[in-house]
């Protein structure tokens, strides 16, 4: 990069509605592409909006990276498990479109969910459910000081192989007094 040259600007803000096309992009190309997310099957926009509507009314955040106006990337998390004794741990999701890997927005957006998870007063662990062989994911959920607290061998299968899956977790100083 010259002096001339500047790096693009990177915002982390709140998802709006009309960001949802852009997420729904990098959201089917992960499933296309990546062991990421195991669905097998592309979602519509529809599927999106009511994923987006019940993570809003629940308040729970859902951030963008946005590169330059673009939609680069998007974070989110939800309750872990539906059961109310499990109503202070969230899982955290991370998804950045790949033409902008290796630019820190994993990162930036990773650091936001916490961020807003310690601020909310509500988290206590936050979990990160990961392909074992996501050894990219791994390293980022540990340079923020989560540990893998499980392993689940063969539990998941795409691509015609079966996949194994790592649970991390990272406890958040939370007074629930």
């Amino acid at each position: 990069m010259t002096a001339l040259e500047t790096r693009p600007a990177t915002v982390i803000r709140d998802a709006r509605d009309s960001d949802l096309p852009a997420i729904l992009e990098i959201h089917n190309a992960n499933i296309a592409t990546s062991t990421a997310i195991w669905d097998t099957e592309q979602v519509e926009l529809d599927e999106r909006r009511t994923w987006f509507e019940a993570r809003t009314a629940a308040d729970m955040p859902i951030v963008v990276a946005e590169l330059d106006g673009e939609v680069a990337g998007y974070a989110s998390y939800g309750q872990w498990r539906p059961k109310s004794g499990y109503r202070y741990s969230v899982e955290n999701s991370v998804y950045v479109a790949d033409r902008f890997h290796r630019r820190g927005l994993a990162t930036a957006l990773l650091t936001e969910l916490i961020t807003r998870a310690t601020q909310s007063g509500r988290v206590h662990a936050m979990i990160a459910a990961i392909e074992s062989g996501n050894t990219g994911s791994i390293t980022l959920h540990e340079r923020f000081g989560f540990v893998i607290v499980g392993q689940l061998p063969e539990v998941g299968r795409k691509f015609d192989r079966w996949m194994d899956l790592t649970l991390m977790q990272l406890t958040l100083p939370v007074d629930f007094r």
